[in-house]
């Protein structure tokens, strides 16, 4: 079998290795495809070089069929179609009360440990989510970064009729607004890239340049004053943070979607002013990741629109370079076969 290794100074290389057989409560995957994230990046850019035991195998956003499974695995059999929440919590202790998706000694499985941008993969079976037989495995690879916007949007309480602004129109604020349209709600899209608003555009999203119109005038006149009932914070910039206590209408809830490395200033008189909630989200939970695999599986929204390239196992290095070439780019794929 072919596995990637990422070996430090922004390098990949393919091996030949031979299959495991999967131990007392493990499966072995035959991975079909690997999404690649922003943390991935990060690796490849040797930001996580302290935490990545080099050389390594990365990769968390896959989908595949189960090749072989261990002793004591009963929920799984060959030939199931199957993704997996990369989530390792098996040292979750009761002061975790029982948030076993931020426990404080939480592994990240292709990260922590090795991941799926590989022919066959070894897993746990407790981290795997059945698919449907009808579910495309290409757009299945879509479930892990989906599930997080099925959690954001959870965690924001959003309902049919409120109004939602999501401050960001990247890979997460596409997957946020058509979880939140799905929702019933009505989404705004904030965003200043252009080819970026012609896209969400295209998808039949109502899109804002924050650079070129006032937002909050645009959706002050859109809710006839009452403003955003639920804001996305997804851009990870000041500009963005800001507009959030700004835009978001009386007792509106603010979802802190972006990851900030370092503490950044807010308005905290327009939290006690306007009653305002402010929510922090992290991964996702089971229920996210079964949301997510119904509705990728229904595959009601444009969902292939933001896959900007697909590559082959054996392409890995020139697929993250072409990443760093193309900052328009949305989601790519490894091809794992």
């Amino acid at each position: 079998m072919k596995a990637s290794l990422y070996e430090g100074n922004k390098t990949f290389s393919v091996v030949e290795k031979e299959k495991e057989a999967p131990k007392a409560g493990d499966v072995r995957v035959k991975v079909a495809y690997c999404g690649v994230c922003g943390t991935d990046v990060h690796i490849y850019h040797g930001m996580m070089d302290q935490r990545v035991s080099i050389p390594e195998t990365i990769g968390h956003e896959m989908s595949g069929i189960i090749d072989a499974v261990g002793e004591g695995v009963t929920e799984f059999k060959v030939g199931d179609k199957i993704t997996v929440r990369p989530l390792d919590n098996r040292l979750e202790e009761a002061s975790d009360k029982g948030y076993s998706h931020i426990a404080k000694k939480l592994k990240f499985i292709g990260i922590d440990s090795p991941g799926a941008m590989q022919q066959y993969w070894n897993v746990p079976a407790f981290t795997l989510h059945k698919l449907q037989e009808t579910t495309d495995l290409k757009l299945a690879a879509l479930i892990e970064p989906l599930s997080v916007a099925c959690h954001d949007v959870r965690m924001g309480q959003l309902k049919a009729g409120e109004t939602a602004v999501v401050s960001g129109g990247g890979p997460i604020g596409l997957l946020v607004a058509m979880v939140a349209k799905s929702k019933g709600a009505n989404v705004i899209i904030s965003e200043v890239n252009e080819l970026r608003i012609k896209m969400a555009e295209e998808m039949g999203f109502e899109v804002v340049n924050p650079a070129k119109t006032d937002l909050v005038e645009y959706v002050d006149k859109k809710t006839n004053g009452a403003l955003a009932d639920v804001v996305f914070e997804v851009a990870g910039v000041q500009a963005s943070l800001d507009i959030t206590t700004e835009v978001v209408g009386i007792r509106g809830r603010i979802v802190l979607v972006a990851i900030y490395g370092e503490a950044k200033p807010v308005n905290l008189f327009k939290f006690f002013w306007k009653e305002l909630r402010l929510i922090g989200a992290r991964v996702y939970e089971k229920e996210d990741y079964e949301e997510s695999i119904r509705l990728i599986t229904e595959n009601n929204y444009p969902f292939e629109t933001i896959i900007t390239d697909t590559k082959p196992l054996e392409q890995i290095q020139e697929l993250f370079e072409s990443i760093d070439t193309n900052p328009n780019g949305m989601k790519f794929l490894v091809d794992c076969q």
